[in-house]
């Protein structure tokens, strides 16, 4: 019996939940496993149900029907994904857990209920399991739908029109989209789960617990930021576990870091990857530039230089930049000790603008991502170079092969989308009672899929749960369009695309 893609997603969520289910069953917590064990045993249900009623039908793994069930994934499946939640928490509304389970599975990791304490340790390992299988979804989506369609940051690169793909090599368009689905899943689901083993063991070594390890662990390959004691910084590991999480939050800066499976043109070297070079820019310029920020201040107000002291703020700013850029949103425990050695009271600004930058294409990470800023640099390098020369000849040959030929101009209305999209989801949200800081900082967080934004660009932390039932609907869209990118829904209306 072949089933349609948002049943065999369905059922994998459906077998996943067992795996809490026993967790609880070992710590003795008998109606956290009830309700874990009963929502699967209902999810397989459904699917054998739906399965039955149709049949011996061939399902149509289109390249449309695809596109719909990734929507699908993020929009109603955290309807069931939050069944147990709620059943097992019992005294919170199934808004919240519905949200937290669209924030998990966007690997936003807004944190609705922000005492930690109150969710039992299973729920804990949920939603880290559920941010994880949202972040292998983008993975092998990214290759085997938004690729073939230029979507999702290939409309940037070297293949075609957005929604279409028209200059997709000829072996990619004859190939079948099952078939395609199938072979990316078996290649990077492996790899996937490899590197989240690799980053557990290594967090357990530096002398993490084993719950809250595997949920960091998760947590940095999916870029979700969701953790069981609150953020990175509240971990035992302390300092050797954020420079392990430090490595492998590299994975998000560039899709070259773990498979070449989307080149099409250009080259596959990661040191002459774009992205890749502009992220580590940003990692290590940031942070230079909060030091020279000590240094200047310090000829007018007298100070005493601490090399330890120096070396922790520099450190602590480093991850958090890191951090912040990929879209996963751990604060380094000695972030404070960088604001306050850089005399940076108001970090918001730099947080949000390293959001909206956000990581690579194809890879878990949010925000506008760093092809697309990189398109951008070099049509703005271009037009400098046409007011000095009028009559000068762009020369496509270095380091630019990847991008097409109007690259800068899909980026830049990608870029307008966004702005557009902020504008909209702001104002909503200022009238249904937010204040405009709030506003902005909830906007930013979820189209970024940066969700510990609330906690730390602010003044004070947002209190997500006390939000009105509208404001949380709204977020939740937010977090959708932001997974999923403005370009990508307005595909899915093109009657073009369905047609193809």
């Amino acid at each position: 019996m072949r089933l349609p893609l948002f049943l065999l997603i369905l059922l994998v969520a459906a077998l996943a939940m067992w795996v809490p289910a026993i967790h609880a069953l070992i710590l003795d917590d008998h109606q956290t496993s009830r309700s874990f064990f009963y929502s699967g045993v209902v999810g397989l249900i459904v699917v054998v149900l739906v399965g039955l009623s149709m049949g011996n039908r061939v399902p149509r793994y289109s390249m449309p029907g695809q596109l719909t069930s990734l929507l699908a994934s993020f929009a109603v499946l955290p309807a069931f994904l939050a069944v147990p939640v709620q059943d097992a928490l019992g005294n919170t509304s199934y808004l919240n857990a519905y949200f937290d389970m669209v924030s998990a599975i966007t690997t936003t990791g807004a944190d609705v209920f922000a005492d930690p304490n109150r969710l039992p340790p299973s729920v804990h390992l949920w939603r880290a399991m559920v941010g994880w299988l949202g972040g292998l979804l983008m993975w092998v989506a990214a290759s085997a739908i938004l690729a073939p369609l230029s979507l999702g940051g290939f409309e940037v690169t070297a293949r075609g029109e957005p929604g279409r793909g028209t200059e997709t090599p000829l072996h990619m368009q004859r190939a079948d989209p099952r078939r395609k689905l199938v072979v990316v899943t078996k290649t990077l689901a492996p790899l996937y789960a490899g590197l989240t083993l690799v980053l557990w063991i290594l967090l357990i070594v530096t002398g993490e617990t084993a719950l809250v390890a595997l949920g960091h662990a998760m947590s940095v390959l999916a870029t979700s930021g969701i953790s069981a004691v609150g953020g990175a910084e509240n971990g035992a590991s302390g300092i050797a576990g954020e420079m392990v999480m430090f490595l492998f939050m590299f994975f998000a800066l560039s899709r070259l870091t773990f498979s070449t499976d989307t080149v099409t043109s250009g080259h596959s070297r990661l040191d002459r990857d774009p992205e890749f070079r502009i992220g580590l820019l940003i990692v290590f310029g940031v942070p230079l530039l909060l030091i020279l920020r000590h240094w200047i201040a310090s000829f007018d107000v007298a100070t005493t230089s601490d090399l330890v002291q120096g070396l922790h703020s520099w450190w602590g700013a480093t991850f958090t930049v890191l951090s912040f850029l990929s879209t996963t949103g751990f604060e380094s425990a000695d972030w404070e000790t960088a604001r306050q050695w850089s005399g940076l009271d108001t970090p918001g600004m730099i947080l949000l603008g390293l959001a909206v930058i956000g990581g690579g294409v194809a890879t878990t990470a949010g925000g506008v991502k760093l092809l697309r800023v990189y398109a951008l640099y070099l049509n703005g390098l271009r037009e400098m170079e046409r007011l000095i020369h009028p009559s000068s000849v762009s020369n496509e040959g270095k380091g630019n092969r990847r991008l097409q030929r109007n690259g800068a101009f899909v980026a830049w209305v990608f870029f307008m989308l966004f702005a557009l999209s902020l504008a909209v989801i702001s104002i909503s949200l200022a009238a249904v009672g937010s204040d405009f800081e709030q506003a902005l900082i909830l906007t930013i967080a979820t189209l970024s899929t940066t969700g510990p934004l609330t906690e730390i660009a602010g003044s004070e932390p947002i209190a997500l749960i006390h939000l009105t039932a509208t404001a949380k609907l709204i977020l939740c869209f937010a977090m959708v369009l932001g997974r999923l990118e403005t370009l990508a829904i307005i595909a899915l209306m093109t009657p073009n695309l369905w047609r193809s």
